[in-house]
């Protein structure tokens, strides 16, 4: 009744205006209650989860290259190499008789024998059963002689001559195989301990092939044997470190440079035989004189030796883990006081497995980057 009253009494441009007026409330209705069901959907859904505060974690720090200092030392270049305590009066002994079986050895590894001992002996039985028989042929042939010089005068001098050339020729032959049959004893050339033994009896030998080495043990010697290439740095009179198998180490000087080996110095039958041991040559090894060495060193001990090549005092030197290279550059990294880097050019001197010497560019102090 309100509603028809209102319309019927309003006029037509105020029922437009009320009719936008309802229509403005309806869509502020409609979104207030759409904004209080999204508000609602919400209160609904699970909370967010609260952000992790990480401000506790230390995160792991970039591990920084060490720094070493810039000293000063003694440096010392070296080659190194190993040998033995040998003796400077050894010698291989051999038969120079070819063809014979041994009969007989006498000796035994590391037995002390007199000068003149005998050593071993060849099987020659047949050449002194044959010069047995010829030398009673040739007793004959004397008597003939004789005669012979008796009636020098009556024969034809071409005919004396002949029989004359032919007795000396026989007396020459005894006389061969009797040097010969000497040839099939070995004995000591001189008082000393055999050290090496390469044959056993019954074996046949040939002419020159090793049989012992005999060596005097009052008068021994450092031998060692180095690389080619090391040798190349060595020079008689350089100083020598020697260490020796538990006997400890003693200083040295180069006293001898080995000669260069070839093919045909490689010795006899080494490597065969009971203790065998093939002939040892001293000018193949570099000798090392020491004034003394210990009193357990005896003949074939082991040891190796360092020869000191270059030596400087004072040297300025850095670990060689800071040294860089690009090409023909040299440079290391220096560290500033106030803890900055600059790179500093620098002129090498000799090297070590653990140091570089450094001629230029550094001074003892600074401080310098490892790689």
């Amino acid at each position: 009744m309100s509603m028809k009253w209102w319309t019927a009494y309003s006029s037509p441009n105020e029922a437009s205006r009320n009719a936008r007026k309802r229509g403005r409330l309806i869509s502020a209705m409609i979104a207030t209650m759409t904004l209080s069901a999204v508000i609602s959907g919400c209160s609904l859904l699970p909370s967010e989860p609260v952000e992790e505060d990480l401000s506790a974690i230390e995160l792991p720090k970039i591990s920084e290259k060490p720094s070493y200092e810039v000293t000063t030392k003694t440096l010392e270049s070296k080659v190194q190499g190993s040998g033995k305590v040998l003796s400077l009066q050894e010698k291989t002994l051999y038969f120079t008789l070819d063809g014979r079986r041994l009969k007989k050895l006498y000796i035994q590894p590391g037995q002390v024998v007199e000068e003149g001992q005998t050593i071993a002996e060849l099987d020659v039985d047949d050449m002194k059963k044959t010069l047995r028989n010829q030398t009673l042929a040739f007793k004959q042939q004397e008597l003939q002689m004789k005669t012979t010089l008796r009636n020098k005068d009556e024969m034809d001098p071409v005919e004396f001559e002949q029989a004359v050339i032919n007795f000396e020729s026989a007396k020459q032959a005894l006389v061969d195989m009797q040097e010969d049959i000497d040839k099939a004893v070995l004995v000591a050339p001189y008082s000393g301990t055999i050290v090496g033994l390469s044959v056993q009896e019954g074996a046949q030998i040939k002419a020159y092939d090793a049989i012992c080495i005999i060596a005097d043990p009052s008068r021994l010697i450092v031998a060692a044997t180095l690389s080619r290439d090391d040798l190349e740095k060595v020079a008689v009179g350089m100083e020598v470190r020697v260490d020796i198998n538990n006997a400890g180490t003693v200083q040295g000087t180069v006293k001898q440079m080995p000669q260069a080996q070839t093919d045909a110095n490689n010795g006899g039958q080494g490597g065969q035989g009971q203790g065998n041991q093939g002939p040892v040559r001293l000018d193949q090894y570099l000798l090392v004189d020491v004034k003394e060495l210990p009193k357990e060193v005896t003949r074939g001990t082991p040891l190796s030796v360092a020869v000191i090549t270059n030596r400087k005092e004072n040297a300025v030197v850095i670990p060689t883990a800071t040294l860089r290279t690009i090409g023909a550059r040299s440079y290391v990294q220096v560290v500033e006081a106030d803890g900055t880097k600059r790179e500093v050019d620098v002129e090498v001197g000799q090297q070590t497995a653990t140091d570089v010497e450094i001629l230029q560019g550094l001074t003892p102090g600074q401080k310098v980057v490892g790689r």
